[in-house]
């Protein structure tokens, strides 16, 4: 693709990095042909390579972006199958982090949208304000089918009440095991290893972190929490407001860097969607000041998902087959974003259990971090479409390595369970939740 930037533009390195990935599309159309919600709605403007267009015209006129294109970078899920796709290894997923930072900063969005956005950034990085807000939520919940049916406020607000689980820690009856900074490994220890705390896991669904805790120290593997640790950043990323990520990616650094030694072998994520980011922090950070952006990249160069780590060091299960089918949902940020495909499945199928696969298993579920709160329709549609595919294969549980996802496709009557928490099982720890053993 031909770009026409300005010598004065190109001085600043983000247009260079957005001058270079332009370059780099041939327009092909590759990427139509998995982008979900081009796939959902049709409309050019909605897939990779209409966003691409609307975003170089958007940066070579070096001009606000316009409601047009916000509408339309907006419906994008930075699901990265477009990445997967293309021949032609266009970065999308830089490109799009571009767009949506020039689109924060210079376009005025309607009040609603502006108090919405403003409203998740201030609540979900941070556990005691979620689990506040779960609550007033779960209050609220009888009283979703008084609100209006149209509208995209209305829609939006039926959406945030609909995924509110307000009561599902107390439900689960596990406290939160990441306030404990050191979790020692049992016998001879083979490894020592950060687990990245985050946030909205920590209130949603904290056994997945208890059970990540278990297995590895029962493996032999030391487990340390950086308390100073919190938010990775990505959901405000994903949503344009780069200060805000740049505050929390660094809190996070700085205190993963802390509790770094000689003897650490890998930070584990066990968030895929955070993962992803985490592992991008040296190319996002890399304009930040020298210390941080060093400390970014040495900490992008740690972090690995907790199945390819499991997968690493060697997971064997200590109890016999369970006899159940799995159906494995591959979460968007990890098959596109890490590009990891093999490891969970491989992982569940020494653990035991008969692994199956949707069809269509490259689409996304519709979660895709906030998505499914600021763009309820295309992400509803998209889940009934995972469903289906899911549904189809009647499994007795949906694995998946992502809380967003495991959130979004609840509820269907089947259950779903982080990948973790099923090898924990296979390895001698709890029977998941909602799962007949």
């Amino acid at each position: 693709m031909q770009t026409n930037f300005t010598e004065v533009q190109l001085r600043d390195p983000a247009i260079q990095v957005a001058d270079s990935i332009l370059r780099s599309c041939v327009h092909c159309g590759f990427c139509t042909a998995t982008c979900p919600s081009f796939i959902t709605v049709g409309d050019e403007d909605d897939s990779p390579r209409g966003r691409i267009y609307l975003i170089k015209e958007m940066l070579e006129s070096g001009s606000a972006a316009s409601a047009p294109v916000a509408f339309h970078l907006d419906r994008c899920l930075s699901c990265l199958s477009c990445m997967t796709t293309c021949p032609s290894g266009v970065d999308y997923m830089h490109l799009i982090d571009h767009a949506r930072t020039h689109v924060e900063q210079t376009f005025r969005r309607p009040w609603h949208d502006r108090g919405l956005r403003a409203v998740l950034a201030a609540i979900l990085p941070y556990p005691a304000r979620m689990r506040w807000a779960l609550r007033a939520a779960g209050l609220a919940r009888p009283f979703v089918g008084l609100i209006p049916q149209r509208g995209v406020l209305f829609a939006r607000m039926r959406a945030m009440l609909t995924l509110a689980a307000s009561e599902r820690v107390v439900a689960q009856g596990v406290g939160d095991v990441t306030a404990q900074t050191v979790h020692p490994a049992q016998g001879t220890r083979r490894g020592r290893v950060l687990l990245l705390a985050g946030c909205a896991q920590r209130v949603l669904d904290p056994g997945i972190h208890a059970a990540t805790i278990r297995l590895l120290n029962r493996m032999g593997v030391e487990v340390v929490i950086p308390q100073a640790a919190g938010c990775c950043g990505a959901l405000t990323h994903h949503m344009g407001k780069h200060a805000a990520f740049v505050a929390q990616a660094g809190a996070t650094i700085r205190a993963m860097t802390d509790a770094l030694d000689e003897e650490t072998d890998a930070i584990i994520i066990n968030v895929s969607g955070c993962g992803t980011v985490v592992k991008d922090y040296g190319f996002a950070l890399r304009g930040e000041d020298p210390d941080l952006a060093g400390k970014a990249a040495k900490i992008s160069a740690l972090a690995m998902d907790v199945s390819a780590y499991l997968l690493k060091i060697g997971y064997q299960r200590t109890r016999p087959e369970s006899g159940l089918t799995i159906a494995y949902h591959a979460a968007c940020s990890l098959q596109h974003g890490q590009k990891i495909t093999d490891a969970p499945k491989a992982l569940l199928r020494q653990a035991g259990f008969r692994v199956v696969e949707p069809r269509d298993a490259h689409l996304c579920c519709g979660s895709a971090g906030t998505y499914n709160i600021l763009q309820p329709e295309i992400a509803s549609s998209l889940r009934a479409r995972k469903l289906d595919t899911l549904t189809a294969l009647s499994p007795d549980a949906i694995a998946a390595g992502n809380i967003g996802c495991l959130t979004q496709l609840a509820g269907a009557g089947i259950p779903t369970i982080h990948t973790v928490e099923l090898l924990d099982w296979m390895a001698g720890g709890p029977c998941p939740a909602g799962l007949k053993s």
